[in-house]
C-alpha cells in the first residue's frame, strides 16, 4: 500500500463535545496537508469545514442521529437534509439500536429508506451499526437493511459504544454486503498495524482521530 492508498482510506474525526473552532481548523488544515479521504465532524461544524476544504479534495462527513441513534426518524431525514445543503458529502446514519435489539427489522429497514430518499440522490450514506451492541445475526440482519435503502457503506461504530471496530467484525460485514457495498470501520483505531489489519479484513474506509500520527507511522516504518 502507497502513503497516498493509506491517506485515501482514512477519515479523519474530531467528534468530541469539547471541539471549538480552532480544533476543527486544525484538523481540516491536517486533513489537507495528509489528503485525507473526509474529515468527520459534528453536524454543527459542517459549514466551517466545508469553506476551509472548498476545492481541497477532501469530503465533509457527518453523523446522522449521532452517537445514539435514538431520535426520531423526522429528525433524521430533517439532519441529513441540513447536513448536505451545508456542505456534506458524506453523511453517517446510527441505527435505531433498539429496535434492532427488538428485532423489529422493518422499522430499521423503513428509517434507513427514509434517510436515503433525501441524502442518497446528493451524497454518500454509510450505516452505522454500533456492533458492539449487537449479535452477529444482528449485525447481518442491519447489513441486509443498509443493502435494501441503498447505501454505500456499512460502518462498525460511533467510537462512543462500549467498543470499536474488529477484524472480526469488519469480516462479517464485508461477507454479507459482498461487492454490493463497502465497509467503514471506526472506533479505537490507533496504530498503523490497526489500520493494516482491518484494511486487510475488508475495510475499504478507516475512521480514527489518530490519522496523523497513522500517516507519520507508516513514513518512519518506509524509511527503514
Amino acid at each position: 500500500m502507497t502513503k497516498d492508498e493509506l491517506a485515501k482510506s482514512i477519515e479523519y474525526t474530531l467528534l468530541k463535545p469539547t471541539a471549538t473552532a480552532p480544533m476543527i481548523t486544525k484538523l481540516c488544515e491536517e486533513a489537507r496537508q495528509y489528503h485525507f479521504a473526509c474529515v468527520a465532524v459534528n453536524l454543527c461544524w459542517v459549514p466551517l469545514c466545508a469553506t476551509l476544504l472548498k476545492g481541497s479534495g477532501v469530503s465533509v462527513c457527518t453523523g446522522i442521529g449521532f452517537p445514539l441513534g435514538a431520535t426520531a426518524t423526522a429528525i433524521k431525514v430533517e439532519e441529513a437534509k441540513l447536513a448536505i445543503a451545508q456542505g456534506a458529502s458524506e453523511v453517517d446514519v446510527v441505527i435505531n439500536i433498539g429496535k434492532a435489539k427488538e428485532g423489529d427489522w422493518k422499522a430499521v429497514q423503513e428509517e434507513l429508506m427514509a434517510v436515503a430518499a433525501v441524502a442518497k440522490p446528493l451524497a454518500t450514506m454509510k450505516v452505522i451499526l454500533e456492533t458492539c451492541y449487537l449479535t452477529d445475526a444482528e449485525k447481518i440482519e442491519v447489513c441486509k437493511a443498509a443493502l435494501a435503502c441503498g447505501a454505500d457503506y456499512v460502518k462498525t461504530s460511533t467510537g462512543f459504544g462500549t467498543a470499536g471496530a474488529t477484524i472480526e467484525d469488519v469480516k462479517l460485514m464485508r461477507s454479507t454486503v459482498g461487492t454490493k457495498m463497502k465497509v467503514k470501520a471506526s472506533g479505537g483505531i490507533k496504530t498503523l498495524d490497526d489500520a493494516f489489519a482491518l484494511l486487510d479484513a475488508g475495510a475499504a474506509r478507516l475512521g480514527t482521530s489518530n490519522g496523523v500520527s497513522i500517516m507519520e507511522e507508516f513514513v518512519r516504518r518506509t524509511k527503514n
